[in-house]
């Protein structure tokens, strides 16, 4: 196995880290500024600053031909592959505003997987184009609020072939990005068989326009007491919903099967990413180590912080080394086969990330969890990441299955 980044990727890695570090990270700050001056009435608006900020940085993005790097193995991307992009995203993870700037951001990178890879020319038209050119967002709506939706066959939203149009009666939860006002697609999970089909054949996806009759947003659901806005997490009810019958996705009873092409690459973006996240956190940690003092000496000779900072070091090294062997298996080895690492890595790397952070706040002090560092808003992210895509806990049933499945066959 070969987890050398290409020499291409690495050309692209000096341009995407110096964009970051010079340009992105310095224009966050003025970004968040402008969402603090809106009344609650305007938390999901964007504002024309903020539009400003990220058109700009965009450009620059798009100047540099560093877009859509998400886009591995692909006739249309930069002719990298996963091990590739491990490195890129991971670099990524350092800024909030990063994904978005390289057109890199879930859940619009899953969605557009399902557009290319599964949807109709008329979906790719209307919604792929403007994805891939930036130009809107969307929404990714499976988890429901009255089911275990880890167990995504639990899902009950139902949709009813009526003619010529299906008829969708509902609630979804947890649906990221809905909120932004820009956000023009949704792709929905629903039931659109009976009980004699079997249970992973029983599910269908959707391409659905936001603005239809019957749509209505209840509540953004809160992180840690927090909105997210204008990105935002939304609850929305759907009632006698009708959308044309060619919104449909790849055929009935495959949603299952969409699912997991999206949500596999979409997994391991995530985990890249926080690998970045743990490597500022870990900066940021040995920085107030080194530079603040009590009672007499340097954070870093006090208590444990040696040892702590040589932990988070080698912690980090392991998680993206799994990382990186995740990605070369998605890049050599079917989707089934890859899947398991896919899940070793959804446990580790937002644990590992999330822990980071937590010593680093914890050497802050209570400017740790102050808005004075990103630890605060980095902590958030990780912490709900260990929910997103699926639980740990369901994670580690798949891990534990494929070992007990080598005992069994073991003779």
């Amino acid at each position: 196995m070969d987890f050398t980044i290409s020499p291409k990727a690495s050309n692209i890695l000096k341009e995407v880290k110096s964009l970051i570090h010079n340009e992105i990270i310095p224009s966050e700050a003025e970004y968040f500024n402008e969402t603090k001056k809106q009344n609650y009435s305007q938390r999901f608006t964007i504002t024309s600053r903020q539009v400003e900020i990220l058109e700009e940085l965009k450009n620059k993005a798009r100047e540099k031909n560093l877009w859509n790097l998400w886009l591995t193995n692909s006739t249309k991307g930069q002719g990298i592959n996963t091990v590739d992009y491990a490195y890129l995203a991971e670099e990524m993870g350092w800024s909030y505003l990063a994904p978005e700037v390289f057109n890199c951001s879930a859940p619009d990178t899953g969605n557009m997987e399902v557009l290319e890879r599964y949807g109709s020319e008329k979906h790719k038209e209307k919604w792929l184009k403007p994805l891939l050119d930036g130009k809107i967002r969307s929404a990714y709506l499976m988890t429901e609020p009255d089911v275990s939706s880890s167990d995504a066959t639990n899902i009950s939203f139902r949709a009813e072939l009526d003619g010529n149009e299906w008829v969708l009666n509902g609630e979804k939860y947890w649906a990221s990005g809905a909120g932004d006002p820009r956000c023009k697609l949704y792709i929905l999970m629903a039931c659109t068989e009976d009980n004699t089909k079997p249970r992973h054949q029983r599910h269908s996806q959707f391409a659905i326009d936001p603005d239809l009759k019957g749509i209505n947003i209840i509540r953004p659901m809160e992180v840690f007491g927090h909105d997210d806005a204008p990105h935002g997490h939304m609850h929305i009810k759907f009632e006698n919903v009708k959308v044309p019958k060619d919104s449909l996705i790849f055929g009935r009873g495959r949603g299952f099967e969409i699912a997991q092409g999206r949500l596999g690459p979409g997994r391991i973006h995530h985990c890249m990413r926080a690998i970045g996240q743990a490597e500022y956190a870990l900066k940021l940690l040995c920085k107030r180590a080194v530079s603040r003092t009590a009672f007499g000496q340097p954070l870093a000779k006090l208590g444990a912080n040696k040892d702590i900072i040589a932990e988070r070091r080698i912690a980090i090294e392991q998680a993206r080394l799994l990382c990186l062997k995740a990605a070369w298996m998605m890049d050599n080895r079917p989707i089934k086969e890859a899947s398991v690492w896919i899940s070793k890595i959804k446990v580790i790397a937002p644990s590992i990330a999330l822990e980071t952070v937590d010593e680093a706040m914890q050497i802050y002090g209570a400017t740790g969890i102050s808005q004075d560092t990103p630890l605060a808003k980095m902590w958030l992210g990780l912490r709900t990441l260990r929910f997103a895509d699926g639980p740990d806990a369901v994670h580690r049933m798949v891990i534990a299955r494929q070992e007990l499945k080598k005992s069994s066959n073991t003779k």
